[in-house]
């Protein structure tokens, strides 16, 4: 599995790069800040929301710690789509955040 650190994201976020971020945190979780841009699709949801999804798109996964977006990175590379997860989530980011 492909992953990413926080560091290395926010310099992609910094340099203003064309990033596809799902953030797959609970409602609650997102409520705290989300990284601007992404957009939020809560774990659970992402089976009957896969549809918003592109195949030829890049997407950088984000949850609380990094276990969640892990596994919706599993879950999405065995269907063929481009993942990358963030490693340590939320915990670890030290950017901007949404509200």
């Amino acid at each position: 599995m492909k992953t990413i650190t926080t560091t290395e994201l926010l310099e992609k976020v910094d340099a203003n790069e064309d990033l596809f971020l799902v953030d797959v945190r609970e409602n609650e979780e997102v409520a705290n800040g989300i990284i601007p841009g992404a957009i939020h699709i809560p774990l659970g949801s992402l089976p009957e929301r896969i549809d918003e999804l592109d195949k030829t798109k890049p997407y950088i996964f984000i949850c609380h710690a990094g276990g969640r977006s892990g596994s919706a990175c599993s879950y999405l590379s065995g269907l063929g789509y481009d993942v990358t997860n963030m490693e340590g989530g939320m915990l670890a980011w030290e950017g901007e955040l949404e509200f």
